[in-house]
C-alpha cells in the first residue's frame, strides 16, 4: 500500500502541468443554515459508526467462540468500514461548519485512493463472505478444509490487494489529466465522477477504462454472491423440517441486507458510462452508502446475530467483574 501510494504520489507530480493547485468542495453548501443540522446527524451517525464497529472488532477479539471463518471476516469488514468513513466524514464535518472547504490537490488525490480501495476491498469481502455462506451450508462436512485460516488470511489479504490495485489505477486515470479550471467539486469529497468532470481535456478515455474497471468491481464479486445464493436456496429447500430452513435462512439473512443496501446504491453512482449524467441526486445516494452501509454492518449484521449479543453481554459482564474484584 505504501510503496502504491509513493507512485500515485510520484506520478501525481510529474503528469499534472495543471493550474490548479487546489479544489473547492461545494458539498452542502447550497444547503445553507441547514448545515447545521446536517452537522448533529452526520456527527450522531458517525459516532455510533465508530462506537459499533469497534465493539465489534473488539469483541469478536476478546470472545473465542466468535473464532470461526464467518466472524473473522466480519472483523476484517468492519475494520475496512472504519477506515473507509474515516476517509470522507471527518472532512466533511468540518466542511459542514467551515467557510473554506479547499482540499489541495494531493489530498485530494490521496482521498479517492483510500476511498476507491476501501470501497472496492468492502465489495470483494461481501463476495467472500458469501463464499463462506456457501461453504457452511452446501458443503458443511468440508467446511474446515476449505475455510481453514490459512485459506481465510489469504482470501482477506486478496480483497484488499485487489481493492488498492483498483484504486490505484482509478486515481491515476483521474489525476494523470490537466485541470485548469474551474476547481469547484460539486461533492462532499474527491469522488471519481465530479473531479473527473473537472479536467480541461477529452476524459472519454479515462472515463471508459474507469466504468470497465467499476463493472468489474462491482458486478465481479455481486454476479459470484447471486451464484453462490443460487446453490445456497437449492440445499435449503431441500432439507425437511421448517426449522431447518428457517436457521439456514436466518444466517444469510443480514449478509443479503448490507449487499442490496451497498451495491444498489454504489451501481446507481458508477455503473454509468459517463460522468456527465451525475447530478446532486448522487449526493444524496453516496451519503447512504458511505454513512448508511457502515453503520448497517454493526446494527444489522451484528448486534442481531444471538452470538454476537451473547459474547458482548460476556464481555460487559468482564467489566462489571473486574471493578468489584478490585
Amino acid at each position: 500500500m505504501i510503496k502504491a501510494m509513493v507512485n500515485l504520489w510520484d506520478h501525481v507530480k510529474q503528469a499534472n502541468f495543471s493550474s490548479v493547485t487546489e479544489f473547492l468542495l461545494l458539498g452542502f453548501s447550497s444547503l445553507g443554515k441547514i448545515q447545521l443540522i446536517l452537522f448533529a446527524i452526520f456527527l450522531c451517525l458517525y459516532m455510533l459508526i465508530l462506537s459499533g464497529n469497534i465493539t465489534i472488532v473488539s469483541v469478536i477479539r476478546q470472545d473465542r467462540s466468535l473464532h470461526i471463518p464467518m466472524y473473522f471476516f466480519l472483523g476484517i469488514l468492519s475494520i475496512s468500514e472504519t477506515c473507509y468513513t474515516l476517509v470522507i466524514l471527518p472532512k466533511m464535518l468540518i466542511n459542514l461548519l467551515s467557510l473554506l472547504r479547499t482540499i489541495s490537490f494531493i489530498n485530494c488525490a490521496v482521498q479517492m485512493f483510500f476511498f476507491l480501495g476501501f470501497a472496492v476491498t468492502n465489495c470483494m469481502l461481501l463476495g467472500v463472505m458469501g463464499y463462506d455462506r456457501y461453504v457452511a451450508i452446501c458443503h458443511p462436512l468440508h467446511y474446515p478444509i476449505l475455510m481453514c485460516w490459512q485459506v481465510c488470511r489469504q482470501l482477506a489479504a486478496a480483497c484488499a490487494g485487489i481493492g488498492f490495485l483498483f484504486s490505484l489505477t482509478g486515481s491515476l486515470l483521474v489525476f494523470e489529466l490537466p485541470f485548469c479550471g474551474p476547481n469547484k467539486i460539486d461533492h462532499y469529497f474527491c469522488d471519481i465522477s465530479p473531479v473527473i468532470q473537472l479536467a480541461c481535456t477529452d476524459t472519454s478515455i479515462n472515463e471508459l477504462i474507469i466504468f470497465t474497471g467499476g463493472v468489474l468491481a462491482l458486478m465481479g464479486p455481486l454476479t459470484f454472491i447471486c451464484i453462490s445464493y443460487g446453490f445456497i436456496v437449492r440445499t435449503i429447500l431441500r432439507i425437511p423440517s421448517t426449522e431447518g430452513k428457517r436457521k439456514a435462512f436466518s444466517t444469510c439473512a443480514s449478509h443479503l441486507t448490507v449487499v442490496i443496501v451497498h451495491y444498489g446504491c454504489a451501481s446507481f453512482v458508477y455503473l454509468r458510462p459517463s460522468a456527465k449524467d451525475s447530478s446532486s441526486k448522487d449526493r444524496l445516494v453516496t451519503v447512504t452508502y458511505t454513512v448508511v452501509t457502515p453503520l448497517l454492518n454493526p446494527m444489522v449484521y451484528s448486534f442481531r446475530n444471538k452470538d454476537v449479543q451473547m459474547a458482548i453481554r460476556k464481555v460487559i459482564g468482564r467489566v462489571r467483574f473486574y471493578p468489584k474484584a478490585l
